[in-house]
């Protein structure tokens, strides 16, 4: 079969679950395809170019990210708001580096309504023009300011090259968007979300990541300074989590935000953006999925227990399913949500009594990622036990466990929270074991050969004519710059491709 016609095929299926999943040794980007498809997370959305079907069970793990995160918003005086999808032409072009920064990707509308727009809007690929445009509006003195919201929205940037969750044309995403009587102000307001960020992927996602600060060329378009949360996944490529922008007085100065100061006089005010999307999904499943399909944290586990019954007639089934209901509402009651939490999170119960094999139950509950299962029978009751199993073998349970039904109950928590930090040190370990330093060019030749990569700590003479050369020879890009405490402190050496004097390491990788 042709390349092109296997490619095809491939994506006609990736839709269907029922098929096999592909080792991740043999063909990483086909198990990522394999794994969505197996969970029914989303599916190519064939009739629009580069755009995604999130199914139920992948915007539920979405739903849940973004109620955590909406929390955090708020416990840091962020309220929500909403602005048009729709931006006009002129405001794109306001800011000269946003405009080139964006141009490629942008998708333009010219007609509505059956006639040509007299000036053609862009279809949201970010919201700081128009929101800049809101804001000279709304803001006219120092006592309105900080200025602190955020908008949940679906945004717009043409790809060529597509891949679910990490890269489609439209995804979901929150912004949020602030503005700031000092630069000190607006550079605390950058690190303070950034921190927001990367604790919730810690915490929540189990996913550790580097805090750091990206380099000129790899800067969002407008801002004067981005800071980045940088994940490694299993393959040693790096996904950007998360990014917090210092955007400067760039678009007060271009949409004419300006506020009386407490002295008396005029300024432009200080702007911060800052943003994740859909691609934490995405990260999800590369920082915890194995060849046998999805594996979830609790903290974001849609489902968090399941339980098979098995009986052989009538009577026995009615004496399960009782008792699973029992169980059911026991375990409703547990509330997983930490302290001081802005919301509850019972664990969520789905008794599986459809007319299937118990081993067919068992193999789709694991390729959605469901933490614990369990299986009831009458020999169970009889015992006044539960056979439980965990997603995963860690310190939280191996292989098939029997243990007596209200032990269970009592301590289901325990055993989540003890999951939930276990895929943590999991994903910690394998960020240590790959992170590497690395001084010599033929040493990063072999380390980055082929497909392979891994976290390289290497010195670099910060032009950017030597970050262009290495990305182009290797496809390898400076990830960040390291916050302190993120990555070696500060040493002079030799930049690991010119040989020129360098003040530091930076965080080098291939990346998504």
């Amino acid at each position: 079969m042709k390349q092109g016609a296997r490619a095809e095929q491939q994506e006609d299926q990736v839709g269907k679950a029922g098929g096999k999943i592909t080792p991740r040794e043999t063909d990483y980007p086909q198990w990522y395809q394999d794994v969505i498809r197996e969970a029914e997370l989303a599916e190519p959305a064939k009739v629009v170019k580069g755009c995604m079907v999130i199914k139920p069970h992948g915007y539920a793990i979405w739903e849940k990210l973004q109620r955590e995160l909406d929390g955090r918003f708020k416990a840091t005086g962020h309220q929500n708001a909403y602005f048009p999808l729709l931006v006009p032409q002129s405001f794109i072009t306001k800011e000269a580096e946003h405009v080139e920064g964006f141009s490629p990707e942008l998708a333009v509308v010219t007609h509505a309504g059956g006639e040509k727009l007299e000036e053609p809007y862009i279809i949201r690929p970010t919201s700081e023009t128009i929101i800049g445009y809101f804001f000279s509006r709304w803001i006219e003195s120092y006592r309105d300011l900080p200025l602190l919201v955020n908008q949940w929205a679906n945004v717009m940037r043409w790809e060529k090259r597509t891949r679910m969750f990490l890269r489609t044309t439209e995804f979901l995403w929150q912004e949020g968007h602030t503005a700031h009587s000092t630069h000190e102000e607006a550079q605390a307001e950058v690190m303070r979300m950034l921190d927001v960020y990367g604790d919730f992927a810690e915490q929540i996602m189990a996913m550790p990541v580097i805090r750091g600060v990206k380099t000129d060329s790899e800067r969002f378009a407008g801002a004067v300074q981005t800071t980045c949360i940088e994940a490694l996944m299993q393959d040693g490529k790096a996904l950007q989590a998360g990014t917090s922008h210092d955007l400067g007085q760039n678009f007060g100065k271009a949409f004419n935000v300006m506020f009386q100061t407490e002295a008396g006089g005029r300024d432009y005010v200080w702007q911060t953006s800052w943003g994740v999307s859909t691609r934490l999904v995405g990260g999800v499943i590369m920082t915890h999925s194995d060849d046998s399909g999805l594996v979830l944290p609790p903290r974001l586990a849609p489902i968090h227990v399941v339980i098979v019954p098995i009986y052989k007639n009538d009577e026995e089934r009615a004496q399960v399913l009782a008792a699973a209901e029992s169980i059911r509402a026991q375990l409703a009651d547990v509330d997983l949500a930490p302290p001081r939490s802005r919301h509850r999170d019972f664990i969520e119960v789905v008794i599986d009594d459809r007319d299937l094999r118990p081993g067919n139950k068992f193999y789709m509950w694991e390729r959605k990622g469901v933490p614990v299962r369990v299986e009831l029978g009458p020999k169970d009751l009889a015992k006044g036990q539960v056979c439980v199993k965990m997603r995963v073998d860690t310190a939280a349970g191996r292989g098939k466990e029997f243990i007596a039904q209200n032990e269970f109950v009592a301590t289901i928590k325990e055993r989540l929270d003890r999951f939930q930090d276990e895929l943590l040190r999991i994903a910690q370990d394998r960020l240590r074991e790959r992170s590497r330093t690395i001084d010599t060019w033929d040493e990063f030749l072999a380390a980055f050969s082929g497909e392979k990569s891994t976290f390289a700590w290497c010195h670099w003479d910060g032009t950017r004519e030597t970050e262009a050369k290495i990305k182009e020879q290797t496809r390898v890009t400076i990830r960040c710059i390291p916050l302190p405490g993120h990555g070696p402190e500060p040493e002079p050496g030799r930049c690991v491709f010119s040989g020129n004097p360098s003040a530091r390491r930076v965080l080098m990788a291939k990346a998504y």
